[in-house]
């Protein structure tokens, strides 16, 4: 499952639904909550997390959070051609991967952690 963090715009969305990927959107199931609570559904629902914040990363690699892939986008709105082609490539590859990661996607680089 994709979970789409609150600040991922409605385009990415709408995108990767359309690819047919089973998704749940924060912002339309859990407005407000916790970036912590956030990571739970993730971990519960052995998910992929989509997401704008680089706050993630701090959990992740500061305080240790695991057990739940993160895919951290980064890119100059509204821009997403630039990094449209990465992003789906990232899901297609890592969405049923057994172990977690980190990726970070940029308009010239894909940087994948293990976690």
């Amino acid at each position: 499952m994709i979970i789409f963090d609150e600040n991922v715009e409605v385009y990415w969305i709408e995108l990767i639904r359309s690819k047919g990927y089973e998704s749940l959107s924060i912002k339309e199931s859990f407005p407000g909550i916790d970036d912590k609570d956030v990571m739970e559904i993730a971990r519960e629902r052995k998910g992929i997390l989509i997401t704008e914040d680089k706050d993630f990363g701090e959990l992740v690699f500061s305080y240790g959070i695991q057990g739940v892939s993160v895919l951290l986008m980064r890119y100059d709105q509204p821009q997403y051609e630039l990094i449209e082609n990465h992003v789906l490539k990232c899901l297609q590859d890592y969405f049923e991967a057994p172990e977690t990661c980190f990726i970070t996607i940029s308009r010239h680089k894909i940087r994948i952690r293990r976690i």
